[in-house]
């Protein structure tokens, strides 16, 4: 918390320079709750899963940087991944975890940027073990502003909007322009920033990089807070896990050659996510996060259904077995891709991508469902919630004879049920959905991408050589 305060970035809320961010409402929860995953590396009971040995040092570091090596490596980062994500029910989408996956999974592939000049591989294996050896912490921004989605548009270079190189000079590339969704931005060691590797670019916009929270000309303009109150009796999750989102932009922002990965190579911008292992590496940390967070809502509608004793009719209890089954789903393609992986060719071991990619393209149009199961089971007492002070007031007594429940008293049904609606309906958790329908960029996209790369000529022979029988 002090290494985040000390850096002092240039961030903005609702119209005003935030001068502490470890204190200003929109952040000091998530940035607590984010101090602590740091401490539960210090348990002594957990340490062998919640870290692993330098390679280097021999110092103990956290193992979301850790590259598997073996199977029982990628077992190793699945059980650590789910201690961080049981702390937050799964709700800290960014949590450090997810973007040291991502660096760990590229650096592993770093001679795929050899086609620059070993510079930048070298450049990129530096910055790997520097930010696994200082448990950095990482937003990131790979999208560019929507200003015009249209296949055709083209943007003019006399009025920037998406952040381009405009500049080379002998200290490095010179940025301009902004781009989207830095989640956590502001409240992070530092910012990556990257061509998304989906689509043909111009050399102006095909870079990789990443540069202190604090660099000069860098700020983060960022959306109204969704923590309204620092009370986790009234805001149970979003008084502690608001990751905030901002837009970044780059006022001639100067990024030194030594933090450059990629610089005006359309080509290896356009593969370095698809050749390399990228996908199935950071895949597998995102489909751990979404069986905790699963488990958290399967849990949640079933103690909905105990408190006001539901359980009897049979369309409660439907609904309680699609969350079961979609759980037992989710939890079975993540480990199918543990039990299949395989080495890559940098030999790194590797999860299954096809297991992983099935849950990814569920997850994004069952999660909604998970939360309006909730809605329906919950209903009326989704609005009928007090708060902490009623309880505390004139009226308390009031309060406690009319909102008891079947098996508790008023105080515990309404703090369940301020959590099933700070889950579903509030501004936090319709964040939420929304963004686990994007969480890894355009599921259409993700699914046509899914559609080429998924070998299916088996089972086309098999329908033919059934044919001939």
């Amino acid at each position: 918390m002090e290494r985040i305060q000390n850096l002092k970035s240039n961030v903005w809320v609702d119209g005003e320079k935030v001068t502490d961010v470890t204190t200003h409402r929109a952040f000091q929860g998530v940035i607590k709750s984010q101090a602590s995953l740091y401490d539960l590396q210090h348990d002594p009971t957990i340490k062998d899963i919640m870290t692993f040995k330098s390679p280097t040092t021999g110092n103990r570091i956290g193992t979301s940087f850790l590259r598997p090596l073996t199977k029982e490596d990628l077992e190793k980062r699945r059980k650590m991944v789910q201690y961080w994500a049981k702390t937050s029910a799964g709700m800290m989408g960014r949590s450090p975890d997810y973007m040291n996956t991502n660096l760990m999974a590229l650096a592993a592939a770093n001679s795929l940027l050899d086609a620059q000049g070993s510079l930048f591989a070298e450049n990129l294996a530096n910055f790997y073990e520097h930010a696994r050896e200082h448990d950095l912490s990482f937003t990131h921004t790979f999208v560019t502003p929507q200003v015009n989605r249209s296949e055709l548009y083209y943007e003019s270079e006399e009025r920037i909007v998406a952040a381009r190189i405009v500049e080379k000079n002998a200290d490095g590339i010179v940025i301009k322009g902004a781009r989207l969704l830095a989640t956590q931005g502001g409240i992070t060691d530092e910012i990556i920033v990257s061509s998304s590797g989906l689509k043909m670019f111009d050399e102006p916009f095909a870079y990789f990089f990443s540069i202190p929270s604090n660099t000069d000309g860098l700020k983060f303009l960022c959306r109204e807070p969704f923590s309204y109150r620092s009370s986790t009796w009234d805001h149970p999750l979003g008084a502690r896990f608001e990751e905030m989102d901002a837009i970044v932009t780059f006022d001639s922002v100067l990024v030194p050659w030594e933090r450059v990965f990629v610089v005006e190579n359309v080509e290896v911008a356009n593969t370095l996510y698809t050749e390399s292992s990228y996908k199935p590496l950071v895949l597998h940390q995102v489909v751990s996060r979404q069986v905790e967070k699963t488990a958290f809502i399967l849990g949640l509608a079933q103690a909905i259904v105990d408190t006001i004793a539901i359980g009897e009719y049979q369309h409660v209890r439907e609904k309680i077995v699609e969350i079961i089954a979609f759980y037992e789903s989710m939890k079975s393609l993540l480990l199918a891709s543990e039990i299949h992986a395989s080495f890559d060719k940098w030999g790194t071991m590797v999860p299954d991508l096809n297991p992983l990619a099935a849950a990814i393209t569920l997850y994004p149009k069952q999660y909604p469902r998970l939360v309006e199961i909730v809605q329906l089971l919950g209903a009326s007492g989704l609005v009928s919630i007090p708060t902490e002070k009623d309880f505390c007031s004139p009226i308390k007594e009031d309060v406690k004879q009319y909102m008891q429940a079947a098996t508790c008293d008023a105080a515990t049904r309404v703090k369940l049920f301020r959590l099933a609606w700070d889950a579903t309906m509030s501004a936090f958790g319709s964040r939420q959905t929304l963004y686990e329908r994007f969480f890894f960029g355009d599921p259409v996209r993700f699914v046509h991408g899914t559609y080429r790369e998924y070998d299916r000529k088996e089972f086309v022979d098999d329908i033919y050589k059934f044919l001939e029988k």
